[in-house]
């Protein structure tokens, strides 16, 4: 029963084989005839005529530039490090002694906020941190 099947799938790629074959042959005879059947006694006149019919250009040369860019925005990102001067120091000093916030003075001298910080810790204007407890000083749950 599988060998019968076998058999006739062969066949059967023997038929489409041959199927395709004559596609072929016909396919190849009919574009053959074409440039005749319209009038052409030339295969190259017939190529032209149907390029300029669909519209197809000839050989392209190169293609063209880009139009220029408009320049980007600067990055919000990381920006360039600030140079904190003696004199930047007494200007946030004093701007602190006003009663600014760290976040104000930060944005008005162009500066990160973590940078006023350590500029109050450097004249005192901020308390400092209380030390932890040791772990031997820590009471012991009974």
């Amino acid at each position: 029963m599988v060998i019968q099947k076998i058999k006739e799938l062969e066949e059967l790629k023997a038929r489409a084989a041959k199927l395709a074959a004559t596609i072929d042959a016909e396919r190849t005879a009919e574009l053959a005839a074409l440039p005749g059947k319209y009038g052409y006694s030339d295969i190259n006149e017939f190529i032209k005529a149907l390029k300029l019919a669909v519209g197809v250009r000839g050989a392209r040369g190169r293609k063209a530039a880009k139009a220029a860019k408009a320049p980007k925005a600067a990055a919000t990102g990381k920006r360039t490090r600030a140079k904190i001067t003696p004199e930047l120091k007494e200007q946030v000093k004093a701007a602190v002694l006003e009663g600014k916030s760290g976040s104000e003075i930060a944005a008005a001298f162009g500066i990160s906020l973590p940078s006023v910080q350590n500029i109050k810790k450097e004249f005192g204007l901020v308390k400092a941190r209380e030390a932890a407890p040791s772990e031997g000083a820590a009471p012991v749950a009974s």
